[in-house]
């Protein structure tokens, strides 16, 4: 394992931490610690895969390519649909 963990790049680390990132925002949804519904949401969705996607400019994979770029596609209308509600609940 620490010859595993040694042989980890910079570029490794930033793809895994998107991937945490993702899956703890999941996490978080199915424990009911984060409401799906909440801006943060997407947000942090968003973040974790601009991570994973930057990871894949050095390590390309097309399958999970595809996949970070629905992720963050959708994750920018679900953005775009929390900034429309809180905008509509303002006036």
């Amino acid at each position: 394992m620490e010859e595993f963990i040694r042989s980890l790049d910079w570029v490794d680390v930033v793809g895994s931490t998107g991937a945490l990132i993702v899956v703890a925002a999941y996490f978080a949804t199915q424990m009911r610690y984060l409401n799906s519904d909440e801006l943060l949401f997407p947000v942090v969705n968003l973040g974790g895969s601009l991570l994973i996607a930057f990871s894949l400019i050095f390590n390309f994979n097309l399958a999970s390519a595809l996949m970070e770029v629905f992720w963050i596609a959708i994750s920018i209308l679900g953005i775009v649909q929390g900034l429309r509600q809180r905008q509509a609940n303002r006036a």
